[in-house]
């Protein structure tokens, strides 16, 4: 049985969090620091949140897998800031005790990219974060931060190095010819995604995301039939709201030996 607890963590830009001993309280199994970066060529800032965890504890993915806490985001309150686009590294995949999840362990760098509404002008940053890690208890962590991003900045040679660890896309893994059959099923839709599977070796872990937070999403199986891997899962909206599907936010994340691959959209076969 898994034990949550509750904390609160507060950050500040070049402010990291205090290093302590590392123990059972939640300050100290998880230490937060955020990363300036730098000005891109195209004008946006390449930050980025710094999660380093004590030994033996992970933090989640994206998706999280079915027991996994799915990290959240609020930028309610930040200035100067029309988007933000998060650029996940590869995660890995944790079978542990036949429960599955999928995320980092040791250490996570997430480059945060911000794109100002008037470019050029600093940004404040306003940040709430909700996420869990977990080792033999799953603790829940809120994490705060605000940041006065101003000036140029600098390269920094760990969020490049995250940058460089993200999915590869499907063009650039020669992957084409992947299609999804939808199937309704009683409290939602059924999407089996049929992917050739020559250029995919090993044990391949495949998760399907709907590209909608408020449509749950089961874990992925995934079984290989003849030349091609095929994954299913059930994606299910909110009760009393009907199913609305688009295949060009369906997403579909291939993970095992090396690089993750990350397609998106999945046409009709």
């Amino acid at each position: 049985m898994k034990i949550f607890l509750a904390a609160l963590l507060s950050l500040a830009l070049l402010a990291p969090a205090t290093a302590g001993t590392y123990g059972l309280t939640p300050g100290e199994v998880v230490r937060a620091e955020v990363l300036p970066g730098w000005v891109t060529p195209r004008g946006t800032r390449m930050a980025a949140l710094r999660l380093t965890l004590a030994p033996g504890w992970k933090t989640y993915w994206r998706a999280p897998g079915e027991t996994g806490i799915p990290p959240s985001f609020d930028w309610t309150g930040s200035r100067n800031l029309a988007r933000v686009t998060l650029h996940w590294p590869s995660p890995r995949v944790f079978d542990e005790g036949g429960v599955r999840t999928i995320g980092y362990k040791h250490e996570l760098v997430l480059p945060i990219e911000i794109t100002p509404a008037t470019p050029g002008a600093p940004v404040e940053l306003v940040a709430n974060v909700d996420l869990g890690v977990c080792e033999h208890i799953c603790v829940p962590a809120s994490l705060s931060f605000t940041a006065a991003l101003a000036g140029k900045g600098a390269p920094d040679p760990a969020i490049d190095a995250a940058l460089k660890a993200r999915p590869i896309s499907a063009r650039e893994a020669g992957l084409s010819g992947v299609t999804c059959v939808v199937d309704p099923i009683s409290d939602g839709v059924r999407v089996t995604a049929r992917i050739p599977s020559e250029r995919i070796g090993g044990r391949t872990v495949a998760v399907i995301e709907p590209g909608n937070p408020r449509v749950w999403a089961s874990e992925t199986e995934t079984r290989r039939e003849g030349p091609a891997l095929l994954a299913s899962a059930d994606l299910v909206p909110p009760k009393g709201q009907v199913m609305a599907l688009s295949r060009k936010t369906l997403r579909v994340t291939l993970m095992g030996e090396g690089r993750a691959i990350d397609i998106q959209g999945c046409p009709s076969p």
